[in-house]
């Protein structure tokens, strides 16, 4: 995908393109969120975030390994300089924040690890604010103190479930998103270059070498036989909260533009709290949707700005 693709407005697009856009991205939104509720559907059968994320990538490689070859065949070899850039991005970006991610999931609910994720939007404005000396405005100012009360609202309230869990739980999942917004700043100038689709596909791929080494590194291979339940939660983990959400993401952005599909993934932290109040049992509480409301309101604010 191009730049200029990335980049077409809203408003130069027919209106039946725009309403295929934004329900794309919306889809693709809810479908990456149900990872959290499939996580821990998959803790139920006692395992661990090791063992879990191996097998998530086990059954989203193939199609990321299809993909990353099929660019190496149809486009220019990469540069040695890209390879190790690329190489970096995939354990920062995919690997160590998934990791993180899911080690925070057993600790605390679906509904506060959705919304700390949806705080790298933030992150990214305070690391150009930091180490490439942007000035931060008002606006900006009054977004990062809306999306911050938000989870501070949530994080309390779920401190009544166990304090040392939920702080422990929440640090993880912070560094999952700290992680992912250094993958970001990282990946800016590269997508760029080499296009969307071949960077998601080698960056994915590392990130599947990774996780699955360090299964076989710090795990027995007995643990690849798990009960059958186990192997359907994490084909639908890998499929369709990994695969198709990657792919439908590009393509919204394609048909609508980045700005516009942000903001409707901003459904995620919604369908995640209600995902896990159906299928987890979860409650949902008026401090929850406050908290929630909170952050979207902050996260809505800084698309804008941007």
């Amino acid at each position: 995908m191009s730049t200029s693709q990335a980049a077409t407005p809203v408003a130069s697009a027919p209106r039946s393109a725009l309403v295929a856009g934004l329900t794309i991205a919306v889809a693709g939104a809810v479908l990456f969120s149900t990872k959290a509720v499939l996580a821990k559907l998959l803790y139920r059968y006692h395992m661990d975030a090791v063992t879990l994320i191996a097998f998530r990538m086990l059954f989203s490689l193939p199609v990321f390994a299809a993909v990353a070859v099929w660019k190496m065949r149809t486009e220019a070899p990469l540069s040695w300089g890209d390879r190790g850039r690329l190489l970096g991005l995939g354990l920062v970006g995919y690997y160590l924040s998934s990791y993180l991610d899911f080690l925070g999931l057993q600790y605390i609910s679906v509904g506060l690890e959705r919304l700390i994720l949806f705080l790298t939007p933030t992150f990214v404005l305070l690391i150009t604010s930091t180490f490439f000396k942007r000035r931060i405005s008002r606006i900006e100012w009054l977004a990062l103190a809306l999306s911050y009360c938000g989870i501070v609202l949530v994080f309390v309230h779920d401190l009544a479930g166990g304090a040392g869990s939920t702080v422990v739980g929440s640090l993880l999942v912070l560094g999952s998103a700290a992680s992912y917004a250094l993958y970001l700043l990282g990946s800016g100038e590269m997508v760029r270059r080499i296009g969307s689709l071949r960077l998601v596909a080698y960056a994915m791929c590392v990130s599947s070498f990774a996780c699955i080494g360090q299964f076989f590194l710090l795990r027995p291979v007995s643990l690849l036989v798990q009960p059958m339940p186990v192997y359907w939660l994490s084909l639908a983990n890998g499929v369709f909260c990994t695969i198709l959400p990657v792919f439908m993401t590009m393509i919204a952005v394609q048909r609508i533009g980045a700005p516009a599909a942000s903001q409707a993934g901003m459904i995620g932290p919604v369908s995640t709290l209600f995902l896990g109040a159906l299928v987890l049992g979860e409650p949902i509480t008026a401090v929850q949707l406050a908290g929630t409301g909170l952050v979207l309101v902050g996260i809505y604010m800084l698309s804008l700005k941007k």
